[in-house]
């Protein structure tokens, strides 16, 4: 069983920075897709960005496109970054990290294509 675990969330101000970690435990033979998801108090779960097995394509939202930044640690994506800038209250919410083996691209934003979760961690901007 895979374990994903999340860690660099916390309290921020409105335009500073903040940077997530996302790590798998288990390595494996191909790489993982892994991504990164929100969930706002009273909301539903949003996809935020993502970053494919190939170790080059990746996938924002729009409403964080040009703020935030995916990166990969390694060539197996055990380990990937959410480097976040220019916070808003908006982007306040529980993140979670998720990873999949399957390679496809055409539903890299569906969390229900995801297997692997990790228990999430609060981001909070404050104004």
């Amino acid at each position: 069983q895979v374990h994903v675990e999340e860690s660099g969330g916390g309290l921020v101000q409105f335009g500073g920075s903040l940077r997530l970690s996302c790590a798998a435990t288990e390595h494996t033979f191909s790489p993982y897709t892994m991504a990164w998801f929100r969930q706002a108090p009273g909301k539903e779960r949003e996809f935020v960005s993502a970053f494919l097995w190939d170790g080059r394509t990746v996938y924002y939202a729009d409403s964080v496109r040009g703020r935030f930044t995916i990166s990969s640690a390694d060539t197996k994506n055990t380990v990937v970054y959410l480097q976040m800038r220019s916070l808003r209250a908006d982007d306040t919410a529980v993140y979670y990290c998720a990873a999949k083996l399957a390679q496809s691209r055409r539903d890299v934003r569906e969390g229900s294509t995801y297997e692997f979760w990790g228990q999430g961690t609060q981001v909070t901007v404050s104004s």
